[in-house]
């Protein structure tokens, strides 16, 4: 790992989840500034998902989203492969696994072990990705910003495929990325900078992700820069409502494309 002069002394920790985008993430901020450590949670189990998700949403709606995951999700992401890999190799992304050297696993970002490593490491700046929401314990054990990348303009477009929800209520004007300071609410931390997308034909539900995380790359670079150098500024959130959003269901997805299009 070859840290930039500027950056000599100054310690990034990705807090992340398991994935293909923290492959992506790592590999960006590494090439650019160099990661000290990577702290990786066991995800959470789909049976405690579920049952956590039935009891905010109700099972019914739980199962027409795994019906929609099954039916429709599976079938477009297989189909989608050429386009991701289009898209990876036109932006020169690196999803290598992580390095094991600089992984340290842990049970939970909440977690005694977390917050014992994160003191230890003493970061200057943490990127979240892909982790349940982080309590509030964690955010203050340790004097340095977190930062996420989130797939969705916020406040509007909170929770979960944020680019897809805003495409299908028409609202192209907030199909996009922003990249935010973490708190211990759900993407209701300060906005460090957004941007939009514009996806093409060949884009649906399982590019729109990929699309995200390519226009919130570099904004996520200029804001650990900026974290580094004690220069983070704030932005005003959009106008609109603040709202919550889940994984679409089956019903919802079919009436959705046959309204508008939006796949």
């Amino acid at each position: 790992m070859s840290v930039p002069a500027e950056f000599a002394g100054k310690k990034i920790v990705l807090l992340t989840g398991p994935g293909e985008s923290t492959d992506i993430l790592f590999h960006a901020l590494d090439a650019e500034f160099g990661v000290h450590r990577i702290i990786v949670e066991t995800p959470v189990s789909q049976q405690q998902l579920l049952k956590r998700r039935a009891e905010k949403l109700g099972w019914p709606t739980v199962l027409g989203q795994i019906a929609f995951k099954l039916l429709i999700a599976g079938p477009l992401s297989r189909s989608s492969q050429p386009r991701l890999r289009e898209l990876k190799q036109a932006h020169h992304l690196n999803d290598q696994t992580l390095p094991t050297d600089r992984t340290i696993h842990v049970p939970s970002v909440n977690a005694p072990e977390c917050i014992a490593k994160l003191q230890e490491l003493n970061p200057d700046v943490v990127v979240v990705n892909g982790t349940r929401i982080i309590a509030k314990r964690v955010l203050t054990s340790v004097p340095c910003p977190f930062i996420n990348t989130h797939a969705g303009i916020t406040p509007l477009y909170r929770g979960v495929h944020g680019g897809y929800w805003a495409l299908a209520n028409d609202d192209a004007a907030h199909c996009g990325v922003s990249v935010h300071l973490v708190d211990a609410g759900i993407d209701t931390g300060g906005i460090i900078a957004q941007a939009l997308i514009e996806p093409g034909p060949a884009d649906n539900f399982t590019t729109y992700p990929l699309l995200q995380l390519i226009a919130g790359l570099p904004l996520l670079k200029d804001a650990v820069r900026a974290a580094l150098n004690g220069a983070i500024q704030l932005r005003p959130a959009p106008e609109g409502q603040s709202r919550l959003w889940s994984h679409p269901t089956w019903a919802e997805y079919r009436a959705n494309r046959r309204r508008n299009g939006t796949r």
